[in-house]
């Protein structure tokens, strides 16, 4: 017998399955207009160069898909901006506010790694010739089979924020070591950190400001989301960060800070309860629920996202630390 909840669900699914259906037919493939993003989106000054904006904490759906950060750097030569949020809707609405504090124009958005709530507004500032700068091993995502797949999902969950004009972008230029730019009187330096939280992972050290752009390697305020990540090299990154003096660090999710240390301790903590407890289960030849189970977790059992994603998280991480202990072998 299907509960109400569920029977809930499904009708809401068929419901946007059969909306998105008419949309499309509706519209012409090159005359797609996007419903503006009715969430609160506030551009926060966080020094003389830097601005960003604050995504609701929450799983991937919620708030018409606005749990992300985006940065906004202004320099006398034009903006750039790091991570494009989670639809064109929410880009458009970014670009709005833009609007109400520079005339200068978005010359690059420079992505700190490809997951769809970073990604899927980069076809805005595309549009509008800006230049998109990645990580190497940002291809690794583009050309997975579960790229395409999570937007087809997403074209339902978020429509018609994300719709069938909603297309995947890639990069005009790969990061693959450490670089630096300058661009009017502020200084970019892109720090190549390959594989931790995704595919392919960079942050942003802006200066004179003194401010660093941290994408996913930090979670404020929710649960962390660790997919298929590189969980033991993550760790050794959030340890270099701890030693970085900074005016203020803008996480990939959640509230900037102006104690970076402070800042890395929830996606830290978390990281090595899960690695710790799966080490020992693999160790000891446990199997996974039955180390999940007998966990306390009672930690992070309050954050958002701690339902939808911790339960997968640690899963994900017991299936990594097994393979690393038979690459030791």
């Amino acid at each position: 017998m299907i509960k109400k909840h569920n029977l809930f669900r499904i009708l809401k699914f068929f419901k946007n399955a059969l909306l998105v259906s008419l949309f499309s037919m509706s519209v012409c493939a090159d005359a797609i207009d996007y419903e503006l993003a009715s969430v609160d989106m506030k551009l926060i000054k966080v020094s003389k160069h830097v601005y960003y904006v604050q995504g609701q904490a929450g799983v991937a759906t919620d708030n018409e898909g606005f749990i992300s950060n985006a940065s906004v750097i202004i320099t006398s030569e034009g903006i750039v901006i790091v991570d494009s949020l989670g639809s064109p809707s929410l880009a458009e609405l970014l670009l709005k506010k833009i609007k109400e504090v520079s005339a200068q124009p978005v010359v690059k958005v420079i992505v700190t790694h490809y997951h769809a709530d970073h990604i899927y507004g980069l076809q805005v500032f595309k549009d509008l010739g800006a230049k998109i700068i990645a990580p190497a091993g940002y291809l690794d995502y583009l050309d997975a089979p579960s790229a395409k797949n999570r937007l087809e999902e997403r074209r339902i969950s978020l429509f018609p924020w994300v719709n069938q004009d909603t297309r995947l972008v890639g990069a005009d230029q790969v990061i693959a070591e450490n670089t630096s730019f300058t661009l009017g009187d502020v200084r970019f330096d892109l720090n190549y950190l390959g594989s931790a939280h995704s595919d392919g992972d960079l942050s942003v050290l802006i200066k004179p400001d003194n401010v660093l752009v941290s994408g996913d390697l930090i979670f404020e305020g929710r649960v962390p989301f660790t997919g298929g990540a590189d969980t033991k090299h993550w760790l050794l990154l959030l340890q270099k960060l701890q030693h970085m003096r900074l005016a203020a660090l803008i996480p990939g999710h959640g509230a900037a800070a102006k104690n970076p240390d402070k800042a890395i301790a929830l996606t830290r903590n978390y990281l090595n309860k899960v690695r710790s407890v799966m080490i020992a289960a693999v160790d000891d030849l446990t199997s996974f629920d039955e180390a999940f189970d007998a966990a306390d977790w009672s930690e992070f059992e309050k954050l958002p996202a701690y339902k939808a994603a911790h339960r997968k998280n640690a899963y994900g991480v017991f299936l990594s630390v097994e393979q690393e202990l038979l690459n030791q072998d």
